[in-house]
């Protein structure tokens, strides 16, 4: 059974930085690929990035050149480095880990961004 641990998120202001982690019960170099999903009050769930197995990464046009998603197989932790932070970014952001036809989910993690 795979369990993700998210840290990191918390209350930042306007324009700051917060770097969010998702710590795997198991290995994640298994894993195909692992993400960040985040969720609003009264949106839809919205995937944030992603990296893969081979380090490719990808990420949601609002959060292109302000947001980083990297990993650390020895660690088996993922981030997500989040800077220049608006109040649209204030969600629940969830890890997330693939593998084969299953997708694994944290419990999610507050993320409140100021005026």
């Amino acid at each position: 059974q795979v369990q993700l641990v998210e840290s990191g998120g918390g209350l930042v202001q306007a324009g700051g930085s917060l770097r969010l982690s998702c710590a795997a019960s198991g290995s994640i170099s298994s894993f195909n690929a692992m993400g960040w999903y985040r969720l609003a009050p009264g949106k839809q769930r919205e995937l944030v990035a992603t990296i893969t197995s081979g380090f490719v990464t990808n990420y949601a046009a609002p959060v292109k050149g302000r947001f980083a998603i990297s990993r650390d197989n020895a660690k088996n932790t993922v981030y997500l480095k989040m800077n220049s932070l608006k109040p649209d970014d204030t969600a629940v952001y969830s890890c997330a880990a693939y593998l084969l036809q299953e997708t694994y989910w944290g419990q999610g993690i507050q993320v409140t961004v100021s005026s």
